[in-house]
């Protein structure tokens, strides 16, 4: 099993990420699944859209929310689960949002399918994340220009969900985390 105490899943929108770290969670012995978008949905009253080009106002309230996901992670990992923190964490913030992890052991896992599939996959869903396909390259874009080379990057374009999680806990068993 896994020796990390949080295994953080990110991507663009329609990568696979909810479903991915849910069946990662229903893998691991004591586990938990938490999804940072909840911080976002939490706010009933001024709160910013996201998109590409954040405000000002969607800036601060994306550094809350991914505060609150770290300190809420570190509190479910201090009580013995393994959590698995499932959010939308590219471009240079990966790192940030990494370090604030310390000194817990972190694994950071990068979905990142081909912004085809994730293009097709966004139109399969109920709640539709992109406004064109031009959004959909330009998160592509900061995916694969702007995030630094953290964890395991994970081209699941082609892979079941089951073959996905597999690669995952393939990698979590050979690897330390940091």
């Amino acid at each position: 099993m896994s020796t990390a105490d949080i295994i953080l899943i990110t991507g663009n929108m329609a990568s696979g990420k909810s479903s991915v770290a849910q069946a990662l969670a229903e893998r691991l012995p004591k586990s938990v699944h938490l999804r940072g978008d909840l911080f976002r949905r939490m706010i009933v009253n001024g709160r910013a859209e996201m998109s590409s080009e954040l405000s000002d106002e969607a800036a601060r309230q994306l550094q809350l929310r991914y505060d609150l996901a770290v300190e809420t992670a570190k509190r479910y990992a201090d009580a013995g689960f393994t959590v698995v923190y499932q959010d939308i964490v590219i471009g240079a913030t990966l790192g940030a949002v990494a370090a604030a992890f310390h000194p817990y052991r972190l694994a950071v896992v990068v979905l990142c399918p081909r912004a085809d599939v994730v293009a097709a996959r966004d139109q399969q869903r109920a709640k539709t994340g992109y406004a064109s396909r031009a959004e959909v390259d330009a998160f592509d874009g900061v995916l694969r220009r702007e995030t630094p080379p953290i964890g395991y990057w994970l081209d699941n374009s082609v892979l079941t969900l089951d073959q996905t999680v597999d690669a995952i806990l393939a990698y979590l068993e050979q690897t330390e985390p940091c």
